[in-house]
């Protein structure tokens, strides 16, 4: 049985004892919280002649403008475009790492087969990505064969290798079933449903697995049953989103903690990209109007 990788923990009956005293918050509230940061832009005299990162800081405006035109037209905010970084000279390259800085979302995908992986991290500004490409070799370093910067509500990589992942047919499972598996099986049953019948543009439904009367064993069970994909995301805001796709389609595992590490939210959702691991249309709008501002600077020193 293959492990799901976040650690999970389950709530049900038999699994809590109360205390006597009525408590109305039984996890401790959320502590931190990440939230936007200007980036430290450089003084003046750094920007001299630093052409390419101007020339790239504004491609990824333009590139901001096209998928809010999107948006208004009622479409999808995909990415219309790619901006690659490899040419760039070194004092460049560090000016843009400077203006882009990291946000809350964070991804590792693997590239099929072979030894790559996309490290996919999100700037500062929602919205624009950027993904770095390594090659593994065994008893070697990593070596960095691709990057660029994507724009969007989310990376197109993660859905095109969610619908890569899809098994051809579900594994069904025969004999008996494991020790302490009870109510998994009417899990999967109203999952692969639920797939079988999902429509875009269509809610997501959510099932939660923290509100249910489930085992660890029922877990083990469930995600067995659905696989586990090559797309694992990080959402960090108050506390930490774990997001991975299974192996059916439009169909994810979403696992939300709290800022002490406990989970507090377990479920799938069967919907074509959880919102949680999306930049919402306004944040892509606010993304849009402080990279305008901050260029509007650079081309004023």
């Amino acid at each position: 049985m293959k492990d799901f990788p976040i650690s999970l923990v389950t709530l049900g009956p038999g699994t809590r004892h109360e205390d006597e005293s009525l408590d109305y918050l039984p996890l401790p509230l959320p502590k931190d919280m990440d939230t936007y940061r200007p980036p430290v832009l450089p003084e003046p005299e750094e920007l001299v002649g630093l052409d390419q990162a101007r020339q790239v800081l504004q491609q990824v405006l333009a590139l901001l403008q096209q998928v809010l035109a999107l948006l208004q037209r009622g479409a999808e905010g995909g990415a219309p475009g790619l901006v690659p970084l490899g040419m760039l000279a070194p004092r460049d390259f560090r000016i843009v790492n400077q203006v882009l800085g990291e946000g809350e979302v964070s991804a590792i995908v693997q590239l099929g087969a072979s030894n790559l992986e996309v490290r996919v991290q999100e700037s500062v500004f929602a919205g624009v990505w950027r993904l770095m490409t390594w090659r593994h070799e065994e008893g070697r370093d990593s070596v960095l064969v691709d990057d660029a910067i994507e724009v969007g509500s989310v990376p197109s990589l993660f859905a095109a290798t969610a619908a890569e992942d899809v098994w051809p047919a579900y594994p069904l499972w025969s004999g008996p079933l494991p020790p302490n598996v009870q109510n998994a099986p009417l899990l999967v049953d109203e999952i692969r449903d639920q797939v079988a019948r999902w429509q875009p543009d269509q809610v997501s439904h959510v099932v939660n697995l923290t509100l249910l009367p489930v085992t660890p064993e029922d877990i083990c069970f469930l995600d067995y049953q659905l696989g586990t994909g090559r797309v694992l995301m990080l959402s960090r805001g108050y506390g930490n989103c774990c997001i991975s796709n299974t192996r059916l389609p439009n169909c994810w595992r979403v696992v939300h903690y709290n800022s002490m590490d406990k989970l507090i939210l377990n479920t799938v959702e069967v919907v074509d990209m959880p919102e949680v691991a999306m930049a919402a249309p306004e944040d892509l709008r606010d993304s849009h109007e402080r990279l305008r501002e901050i260029m509007a600077w650079l081309e004023a020193t």
